[in-house]
């Protein structure tokens, strides 16, 4: 937002001056005016004052208008623009979301990935301060979004996961370094994965644990969630006769989620629903508030030539009138 300030806001003290200046030259020339009893004004009415003597009262005014100017500049006018963000949340996040088959599950509306697509959207929509980055992963593993601070960038791409994107299976441990590698020369303070899956490594050429000791090295923190219900979930599977459902046993490998977050410091949640999803993103949200002093800016752009440059070639004709047209005036 721009502003007009003075830089050195004490000069304008002195403008007080000019309305004592301008009421001791009105009583100066009052106090030289003769007095003279007549019995009638009726003879004087066709004649004026003249000219120069109307000059002589507009030199005067001129002397006033450039010696205000001059105090102004003196002041140092300045015009500023200046935006500042100070004492806010800063981390750079990873989300790194399982797209494996069995994330089809319907115990989550309308099923597991898409129910963690949207409460992710909703998180990464809450903060306003962070970098975001996306990896996914099922048998494989790449990077879906680099860190940015876009967010409609990500929370698009992130609306964009869906099955089948690599060969299925559940490589968590493939998950995780890539997650790593893609935040682990972030220079902020606070460097965080975020991995949700719902099932057990089965395949990947790095071991979950493994890959939480490289974050550790790297200080990235990593929070797990478990995303299934207890017992059995129902999911559509395709048959000879077309598709149908079916339940299938849930199985997470919480011991695994609780190793990763243990050797990060981070931590694990299960979410058995949406509900629960929401508060497992709330309660990461409130653990991760690094207050962050985010530099100022501020543009100043100095004004005071005008005021300056107006306030002499006021005193030059003002000095001109006095050496021409005023000379002879008494």
């Amino acid at each position: 937002m721009k502003e007009l300030i003075f830089h050195n806001p004490g000069f304008l003290y002195l403008l007080i001056t000019v309305p004592f200046l301008i009421a001791w030259y009105i009583y100066g020339n009052r106090k030289r005016n003769i007095s003279l009893l007549i019995s009638s004004t009726q003879p004087f009415h066709s004649t004026s004052a003249p000219f120069r003597l109307y000059l002589k009262h507009i030199s005067f005014g001129i002397k006033m208008i450039a010696l205000g100017l001059i105090i102004i500049a003196f002041a140092r006018p300045q015009l500023v623009d200046e935006w500042s963000v100070s004492n806010t949340a800063g981390v750079d996040i990873v989300l790194c979301m399982d797209v494996s088959g069995s994330m089809r599950a319907m115990d989550f509306k309308p099923n597991r990935l898409e129910a963690s697509k949207t409460i992710a959207s909703d998180f990464i929509n809450g903060r306003t301060a962070d970098r975001f980055a996306i990896t996914v992963f099922s048998a494989e593993s790449f990077t879906k979004c680099p860190l940015t601070a876009d967010k409609a960038m990500v929370v698009n791409l992130l609306s964009q996961l869906e099955f089948g994107m690599m060969e299925d299976g559940t490589a968590i441990g493939t998950g995780l370094a890539t997650a790593v590698n893609r935040i682990k020369d972030s220079k902020a303070v606070s460097k965080v994965i975020i991995l949700l899956t719902d099932g057990v490594n089965n395949t990947g050429m790095i071991g979950p644990v493994t890959a939480a000791e490289i974050a550790a090295e790297y200080n990235i923190r990593v929070y797990t969630i478990g995303v299934g219900t207890i017992g059995e979930a129902p999911i559509q599977v395709q048959t000879p006769f077309g598709p149908r459902i079916q339940n299938m046993k849930v199985e997470i490998d919480e011991n695994v989620l609780n190793q990763i977050a243990d050797l990060t410091g981070g931590k694990y949640f299960r979410a058995t629903d949406e509900k629960t999803l929401i508060s497992v993103y709330q309660e990461i949200d409130r653990l991760e508030k690094t207050m962050l002093d985010v530099e100022k800016f501020v543009n100043r752009k100095e004004k005071y030539f005008p005021f300056l440059l107006t306030g002499l070639l006021l005193i030059c004709l003002n000095t001109l009138l006095s050496l021409t047209v005023l000379r002879q005036m008494p």
